[in-house]
């Protein structure tokens, strides 16, 4: 895809099977279980064998190789294995290289996974403890002695800025929060099942690094998740409606660092999710009056408003108010805030069940489902609509 033209992928690839393991904070098991567990389940939805499968797609961040995950799956030979770099930046792209495998003829179907012990084994959340010299890390190295040492610390710069620049105040991240717990309390597959808060319960948890209270910050999962992607024609003899890729988009912005793009004009925006968008509208040649329901990428409350402003939704300043208005359902599942944090990956399936009319909160009659990945990184989205 060109970020200067349409592309022509639309169209040609749809996700046909959705599996994950149950989401917890000790899973009791490998890595490389969680992945063969989400592989299979997602087969199985899909109406699909393991025999049928000739492509994996993961992220960089991940314990558990194509290779092996195909000869713990029964999955035979491949034609195609991809991996995507930068963290839950990777979540939607992982179904564009599917796609893109797809709609060339280099496989026919393609498992995209997700598997990892994020809670019992390494935390993401503890930050930078030991890595070894890159590139990228010299980045980091810049902020570490000042104590940025947690994505938390990192995003709460950005957020501080986008409070004074537009006169407001922490609570109005609590939004989000609301909104994704409310919808987790009726979802059984999410931790947070049950457990609705309010404004008043965002604004008296603890702070976690100013303005980012604990209750803007997503939890930390034990999990797996798999989403199963063949072509439109194959997905219309398969038993589920196809979720089918309307639009799909890589994004990085100028001066992207991972997390600490703090050299760049200005802090209040998300420069890359603003690449994703102009491609996702360019290409799919929908707006965002086009949209059924939002899923976006809400490791913190206060990336979640930026993006809403991003996308078109709404103007600069104005997220807060977007989401409390319900002008647009927003993470159905709970997000990683309510439901789990799997880089993403549950929010895609999340929009699956949309497009199928499966989800715990159906939104009537959606047919479109915007879906973001991790942003402060290079990220990615799709746009998944109905067939036909």
């Amino acid at each position: 895809m060109s970020i200067r033209r349409p592309d022509t992928l639309g169209g040609k690839a749809a996700v046909v099977g959705i599996g994950a393991t149950e989401f917890s904070k000790n899973s009791g098991r490998s890595e490389l279980k969680l992945a063969v567990e989400a592989v299979g389940v997602a087969l199985d939805d899909a109406g699909l064998t393991p025999a049928d499968v000739d492509g994996l797609v993961t992220f960089t961040m991940d314990t558990s190789p194509e290779i092996t995950v195909a000869q713990a799956a029964g999955i035979g030979e491949l034609s195609f294995f991809s991996r995507i770099h930068y963290g839950g930046g990777a979540a939607c792209a992982t179904v564009q290289q599917a796609a893109l495998a797809v709609a060339s003829g280099v496989a026919d179907v393609v498992v995209c996974y997700r598997a990892f012990n994020e809670r019992s084994g390494r935390r993401f959340g503890s930050g930078v403890q030991r890595r070894e010299p890159t590139a990228e890390g010299a980045a980091l190295g810049w902020n570490l002695p000042s104590g940025l040492l947690t994505p938390a610390s990192w995003v709460a710069m950005a957020a501080q800025r986008y409070l004074h620049t537009y006169g407001l105040e922490p609570e109005v991240f609590g939004q989000v929060a609301v909104v994704d717990r409310r919808h987790a309390a009726r979802n059984p597959a999410a931790y947070f099942h049950g457990q609705p808060i309010t404004l008043a319960d965002h604004a008296a948890s603890r702070w976690i690094v100013e303005p980012l209270r604990l209750l803007d910050c997503c939890q930390e999962t034990d999990g797996g998740q798999a989403l199963v992607v063949t072509s439109v024609e194959r997905a219309r003899d398969l038993p589920r409606p196809p979720a089918v890729v309307v639009a799909a988009a890589q994004g990085a912005g100028r001066s992207q660092e991972q997390m600490t793009s703090f050299y760049r004009d200005g802090l209040t925006g998300l420069p890359e999710t603003g690449v994703v968008a102009r491609q996702l509208w360019r290409s799919s040649g929908l707006a965002p009056a086009d949209i059924d329901v939002g899923i976006l990428y809400d490791h913190f409350t206060p990336f979640v408003l930026m993006q809403l402003e991003e996308f078109g939704f709404c103007g600069p300043g104005e997220g807060g108010a977007f989401v409390a208005a319900d002008a647009l359902p927003l993470n159905t599942h709970g997000g990683q805030l309510g439901e789990a944090y799997l880089h993403g990956m549950n929010g895609i399936a999340e929009a699956v069940r949309q497009i199928r009319g499966t989800s715990v909160n159906q939104v009537a009659g959606a047919a479109r489902s915007l879906v973001t990945a991790g942003t402060g990184v290079p990220t990615s989205g799709l746009i998944l609509g109905a067939d036909g």
